[in-house]
């Protein structure tokens, strides 16, 4: 179930949102389904170019920033907290 996340999106598409805790701050914000499975994306993305940047691909590195912008666009307060 995609529901508004976008075409090009082939991550994990969750059926329930999950209060996630900026690692750094302790800060914690609320996200629904598609945000959750978005920041997932994201985070598991930007681990992978972490630890095997030989294999990152630039339709990945485009597909992480896409990914960025969305959530940026779609909640720019949970964006703030956890991502930026």
């Amino acid at each position: 179930q995609k529901n508004n996340l976008p075409a090009w999106f082939k991550g994990e598409c969750y059926t329930h949102g999950d209060a996630v805790r900026n690692k750094f701050s302790g800060e914690e914000y609320d996200l629904t389904a598609e945000e959750l499975s978005m920041y997932d994306f994201i985070i598991g993305s930007q681990m992978v170019m972490e630890m095997m940047p030989h294999s990152v691909t630039p339709e990945a590195i485009k597909d992480f920033q896409k990914g960025l912008d969305w959530f940026r666009r779609k909640n720019s307060k949970a964006y703030m907290v956890l991502l930026d």
